[in-house]
């Protein structure tokens, strides 16, 4: 899951640099604009993914910690298809802000404002493009880590719920409870008689 630290400064990297130096001043106006090519939606959308990924960074951290004490395995399989099915979607809209950023500082006309503000956009779109090889990375774990999901050390077959329609099991072969077929006669036994053929009692 989302263990790692670089994720996590990534993150800040991105969403920090654009709310401290992301905003500079046009020419002579008091307002300010975003640094990319005065495109609102490029900084808001730079501020929004990092300050998410942030945040699940951290909500995955803690999953991570309690995994092994969720004793149901279908909630264990929720959890790691939620981890897979997240870092999927991060890592691909991490590309869209890499994208996204680096067209819309290509078009951004050069002026005092952008100057200052040119090394935490420079920042930005680094930092962008090093969280799609994170994240990528990330989802290839949790996609093996699902594969590998019927293992003991993941989804315990003893954890499966019993079926309360399901009869006792039976004794396995090889208990060692022998059958009354394996038990012989005792040696030396003799069959007795009580009237022999061809004797009979005197009388007196």
């Amino acid at each position: 899951m989302c263990r790692g630290t670089e994720r996590k400064v990534f993150s800040i990297i991105v969403f920090g640099s654009i709310i401290n130096e992301g905003y500079v001043n046009q020419k002579s106006s008091p307002i300010l604009h975003c640094v990319f090519n005065s495109n609102e939606s490029a900084c808001n959308y730079g501020v929004t993914i990092g300050l998410v990924a942030f945040l699940a960074c951290c909500f995955f951290l803690v999953l991570d910690l309690y995994f092994q004490q969720i004793s149901s395995v279908k909630d264990r399989k929720k959890v790691v298809l939620l981890d897979l099915g997240f870092s999927g979607f991060w890592s691909f809209l991490w590309f869209v802000a890499f994208c996204f950023l680096t067209n819309q500082w290509q078009r951004t006309p050069a002026s005092k404002g952008v100057t200052h503000g040119g090394d935490a956009a420079r920042a930005a779109i680094a930092f962008s493009f090093f969280s799609i090889i994170s994240w990528v990375a990330l989802t290839v774990m949790a996609l093996q880590r699902y594969r590998l999901g019927t293992d003991m050390s993941l989804f315990a077959t003893d954890q499966f719920p019993t079926d309360p329609n399901a009869g006792y099991p039976g004794f396995p072969t090889g208990s060692g409870v022998e059958s009354t077929e394996t038990y012989q006669s005792p040696p030396f036994t003799e069959t007795l008689d009580t009237s022999p053929k061809g004797y009979q009692v005197p009388s007196y």
